[in-house]
């Protein structure tokens, strides 16, 4: 990543996770333990930070004391990095009365935040899943192609597609058409039977965002997945990113690579399977 590339990253944390109940009956998602002494808030703030990424606010809102505990307790780093911090932000208000309606008024609430860091790049996560990424790949991906916004993707099954935001694209990874959750969609190019998903993590050019954010405001939409990025694709350039290519140093050739799992169930979240590791912020 180009040393004079200025990055800001939110972290979406507010999820709920009704579907993930009981397990969230007394905390939001992003708090659920995994992997022993985790929480899948650790995945994407490991991915962050291990990507030398280090200012990220933390957008909480449902059931958020065990998370905001946990980051105090895991997630303190030391200073000596200028701008290097995690911080979590509740709800602020600031722009009315409104609890955060969705992932791009989340942002929107605290565009106040964007604005004084200046930050060239802002990365969008979610922090939902668990996963291992090097976000620099993707955001030199993003730059290379000139791009305004770049959305991660992956292959998912066709069956699957009414679960996720389905994007299709040309030969150059731009993105000509983003459908949120959808109930039927086209397969990719290359396969019969799946389609292009978007993993929820998102760069965009700051000045971009900015404009996308007053826009929706004005509008009254409030998601990136529903709103924001379909409403894009003609006047921008969107490109797609390739999960499969992001390397992890020091992946052994027995790991799989481009690992990526969803558990917003119950069921998926009990399903065994390996899992990779989640750094402690001592070993960024």
């Amino acid at each position: 990543m180009p040393a004079n590339k200025n990055v800001l990253a939110f972290v979406m944390a507010g999820g709920e996770g009704s579907r993930l109940h009981p397990l969230t009956a007394n905390r939001c998602k992003p708090a659920v333990p995994f992997n022993g002494k985790h929480r899948i808030v650790d995945f994407v703030l490991s991915n962050l930070v291990n990507s030398e990424i280090y200012s990220i606010y933390a957008l909480v809102q449902y059931k958020s004391q065990s998370l905001i505990e946990h980051v105090r307790q895991s997630w303190t780093m030391a200073r000596f990095i200028p701008n290097h911090f995690i911080t979590v932000v509740p709800p602020q208000m600031h722009n009315g009365k409104e609890w955060f309606r969705g992932t791009a008024d989340a942002v929107y609430q605290n565009i106040h935040l964007i604005e004084s860091f200046q930050p060239d790049i802002v990365a969008v996560f979610g922090a939902d899943h668990i996963y291992r990424m090097d976000v620099r790949q993707m955001i030199d991906f993003h730059i290379k192609s000139n791009a305004h916004a770049s959305v991660a993707t992956l292959p998912v099954s066709l069956k699957e597609c009414d679960q996720f935001g389905i994007v299709e694209i040309d030969d150059n990874h731009r993105i000509t058409d983003f459908k949120e959750k959808p109930r039927s969609a086209r397969p990719m190019p290359g396969s019969s039977n799946q389609a292009l998903a978007s993993m929820g993590n998102y760069i965009f050019n700051a000045d971009v965002l900015l404009t996308a954010l007053r826009r929706m405001h004005e509008t009254g939409d409030t998601d990136f997945g529903k709103h924001i990025l379909p409403s894009m694709v003609k006047s921008h350039k969107l490109v797609a990113y390739d999960f499969a290519t992001n390397e992890i140093p020091g992946t052994e050739p027995y790991e799989e690579k481009a690992y990526w799992r969803d558990v917003g169930t119950i069921d998926a979240y009990f399903q065994p399977t390996s899992t990779p590791s989640a750094p402690s912020p001592s070993s960024a």
